[in-house]
Parts: structure tokens; C-alpha cells; sequence
């Protein structure tokens, strides 16, 4: 009886000296599982921005036949086409395609080239081979003239008819320079007079 009465006592000393479970221990809180070979991967790189087609006219004629395609370089410095090349005899008015402001008009590597910010973008157009009729700094409208189509060689080569290599810039990056036409510029055919309601086409009474 007197042992009994001893571990009764003893017992609540006891209970309290044990350790305490676990989880009521501060248990380390399991993280984020790990992807087997490595890390996740992350956020995808951003999208290049569209370009705004405010294009109102092509830069020589009324839709003059592409010699060659814009054709983009898999990497910075690889090879490809960096605009687009337009037939134009020499002599032919260039028009700038927007409204914007001259930030170049001379000669690169013996080639005329004219240079205009589009106004309201982030964007630029080049055109070569220029003789320039603008200056640095001039603002010029859309179909403003801002040159001629210099002779043939020194862009398409002596066996090419001459022609102009209209660029489009975003920073130091290339884009399609067509992609700032409308739909309506660069549909091919003749343009189409539509009856107005009340006006009577020509040769009708």
C-alpha cells in the first residue's frame, strides 16, 4: 500500500517531465515540393507588343510588287532579311508611311538612308537606298516625300532591278515592316468606286 501511494504521487511529475509530441514541439513546416533535375522553371518571357498598323500609304508607288520578304534572324547576329525590298525605278518619291520625325537622313556605308520615329509609338522605319530631301529633326506627315530612289547596287545588286529596303525598328529589334499596313493597303487590285446612297455613279443618269 505504501509503494501504491508512492507512484501515485509520482506519477504527475512524471507525466510532466515527458517530451512533448511532435507537433507540439515546433515541428519544421514541409515547404514547396522540389521538380526532380532542378528548380521550377519561371514566369515565360514577355511577348513581343503588336505593332500598330498605322500605316496610311506604301513607301514608293501604290503597291509595288516585294522582291524579297522580310525574313528574320533566328539570332541577334544570324543571318536573314531585315525589312523588306519594294521595286521602285530610280528617281522614284519615297513617302514616309506615318506621321513621325526625321531622327536620321544620310549616308551608311556609302547608301543613303532616311530614319522617322512614328509619332505616338515606340517604333521607327528606315529607308535605303535614299537620296534624302529632309533633315534631322524635321516632322513629316504621312506620304510626305522624304527622298529619291537612289540607282540600282547599292542595296538589291547590279543584277536587281532598283529598289528601296524599308526597315521597322522596336529599340534594336527588327519587325516586319508590312505589319504597319492595314488590311485595306495591302489587299492587291484595283480600287473600286461604291455607290453612295443618293449619288449616281458615273455614267448613269
Amino acid at each position: 500500500m505504501r509503494c501504491t501511494a508512492v507512484w501515485a504521487a509520482c506519477l504527475p511529475a512524471l507525466a510532466a517531465a515527458a517530451p512533448a509530441p511532435a507537433a507540439w514541439a515546433g515541428a519544421p513546416v514541409p515547404g514547396p515540393p522540389v521538380r526532380a533535375g532542378g528548380p521550377a522553371p519561371g514566369p515565360p518571357p514577355p511577348r513581343e507588343a503588336p505593332v500598330p498598323a498605322v500605316g496610311r500609304t506604301w513607301p514608293v508607288g501604290v503597291r509595288p510588287p516585294v522582291l524579297r520578304g522580310w525574313e528574320p534572324p533566328a539570332t541577334v547576329y544570324g543571318p536573314g532579311h531585315r525589312g523588306v525590298d519594294l521595286a521602285a525605278p530610280p528617281g522614284s518619291p519615297v513617302r514616309a508611311v506615318a506621321a513621325g520625325r526625321v531622327v536620321f537622313a544620310g549616308r551608311v556605308a556609302g547608301r543613303g538612308v532616311v530614319s522617322v520615329a512614328l509619332a505616338g509609338t515606340d517604333l521607327r522605319t528606315t529607308y535605303e537606298p535614299v537620296n534624302p530631301s529632309v533633315r534631322k529633326g524635321d516632322a513629316v506627315a504621312a506620304g510626305a516625300v522624304v527622298g529619291a530612289v537612289e540607282p540600282a547596287g547599292s542595296h538589291c545588286g547590279p543584277a536587281t532591278a532598283a529598289c528601296v529596303h524599308w526597315g521597322l525598328l522596336r529599340g534594336e529589334t527588327y519587325l516586319d515592316p508590312l505589319s504597319l499596313l492595314p488590311p485595306w493597303l495591302l489587299r492587291r487590285g484595283p480600287s473600286r468606286l461604291l455607290p453612295v446612297l443618293g449619288v449616281p455613279l458615273p455614267g448613269q443618269p
